[in-house]
C-alpha cells in the first residue's frame, strides 16, 4: 500500500474545500480530537468511521456504529471499498480518500485573458454605456436641448447596469472566488450595444426593404441576445461549464421566444410583436418599389371580403351581427 493518503473535503459542486495528508492507515475519522481526521459536523459522531485495508489489501471504509452512517449515492453502508472517485456522505461532510500516486488529469491549457481585467474592461464598458444613453435620448428626443435630461437620462441607465453587474460580480465572488466586476461590466456594454445597433438596424431594413418581418418578430432576437448576454456572464463565472450552460441557455431562448409569440396570437391573433410596421422614415430610406394604386385597391377589397366574412362569427362567445348601414 501507497503509505501516503489525502483525505479531501468536498464542496457540493465537488471542489475541495480541504485536503489533508495522512501517512498510514488506519484513519479514524470523527468529532473527537484523538481521531486522526477531525470532522467539524454536528451530524457525525465522536468516532464516526474508519479507513483501513481490507483482507484483500483494498482501501475500504468502515462505519463504527454511528447513527448517521457512511452513505454513497444514497445508500447507507456499513462498509464499502474505496477507488479514489468515490464520494461518501458522513452526517453533513463529503468526503474522497486518494492515495499519494493517484492519476491526475492532464494540464488544462490556461486560456483567461489575464490581461482583460479590472479597470480596463470596466472603464470601456461604462464608456460605451453612457455613449449608448446619450445617443438613443438624442435619436429620439423631439424637445429642446437639455443637458439635465441627457445626464438623467445617463445616470438612470449606469444605476441599472450597476446593479446588473453587480449581481453578477457578486455570483463570480461567491462561486469562483475571484470579483470580476469589469468583465461582467463590459460584457453587458456589449450586449446593450448589439440590442441596440439590432433595433436600429433591422427598422431602417424593415423600412427599406418592406421586410415587415424584422420588426415583427424582432423581439425574439432581442430575447436571444439578452441571453447570449447571460451565457457569457455565467462562462466568467465557470467556463469549465460552458457547453452545459450553451445548452441551459438556448433552451430559455426557444422556451422564451415560444412564450412570446403565444401571448402574442392570443392578445392580437397574430404572433407577431406588432400588426402594422411602425417605423416610418424619410422617403429616401426606401429601397423596395413602391406598391400601385391599383394593387392598394386589390388589397383593401381582400381585407373588406375577410370582414365580410368575419360577420356573424362567435367572438368571445357570443355572436356578432354587424348592420349594413354600420
Amino acid at each position: 500500500m501507497t503509505p501516503r493518503w489525502y483525505i479531501e473535503v468536498l464542496a457540493r459542486n465537488g471542489e475541495v474545500k480541504q485536503r489533508q495528508r495522512v501517512s498510514e492507515l488506519p484513519i479514524r475519522l470523527g468529532r473527537a480530537y484523538d481521531n486522526d481526521f477531525i470532522l467539524d459536523d454536528q451530524h457525525t459522531a465522536a468516532h464516526h468511521a474508519i479507513v483501513e485495508a481490507s483482507a484483500d489489501g483494498e482501501l475500504q471504509i468502515r462505519d463504527l456504529g454511528s447513527k448517521n452512517g457512511v452513505v454513497h449515492k444514497g445508500k447507507r453502508y456499513v462498509t464499502m471499498r474505496l477507488d479514489g472517485e468515490h464520494v461518501v456522505r458522513l452526517g453533513h461532510t463529503s468526503l474522497r480518500i486518494r492515495s499519494g500516486d493517484f492519476p491526475v488529469a492532464a494540464e488544462v491549457a490556461d486560456t483567461t485573458l489575464h490581461n482583460w481585467e479590472g479597470a480596463y474592461p470596466a472603464m470601456i464598458g461604462l464608456g460605451l454605456i453612457m455613449l449608448l444613453s446619450a445617443s438613443d435620448t438624442w435619436l429620439f428626443d423631439s424637445s429642446k436641448l437639455q443637458a439635465i435630461h441627457y445626464l438623467l437620462e445617463i445616470f438612470s441607465l449606469l444605476g441599472a447596469a450597476l446593479a446588473w453587474s453587480g449581481i453578477w460580480t457578486l455570483m463570480n465572488r461567491l462561486f469562483a472566488g475571484h470579483a470580476r466586476f469589469g468583465r461582467h461590466i463590459f460584457i453587458l456594454a456589449c450586449g446593450l450595444t448589439v440590442l441596440q445597433f439590432w433595433e436600429a438596424g433591422s427598422s431602417v431594413l424593415a423600412y427599406a426593404l418592406s421586410l415587415v418581418f424584422l420588426t415583427r418578430y424582432g423581439g425574439l432576437v432581442g430575447i436571444a441576445i439578452i441571453l447570449a448576454m447571460v451565457f457569457f456572464h455565467l462562462c466568467t463565472i465557470n467556463p469549465q461549464r460552458a457547453h452545459r450552460f450553451g445548452v441551459i441557455c438556448t433552451f430559455l431562448t426557444v422556451l422564451a421566444s415560444g412564450i412570446t409569440t403565444m401571448t402574442n396570437y392570443q392578445n392580437s391573433g397574430h404572433p407577431g410583436s406588432e400588426l402594422y410596421m411602425h417605423v416610418l422614415l424619410p422617403p429616401e430610406f426606401r429601397v423596395s418599389k413602391d406598391e400601385s394604386v391599383k394593387q392598394f385597391l386589390d388589397d383593401a377589397a381582400d381585407l373588406k371580403a375577410k370582414a365580410d366574412a368575419a360577420r356573424g362569427k362567435t367572438i368571445n362567445g357570443e355572436i356578432v351581427d354587424v348592420d349594413e348601414n354600420d
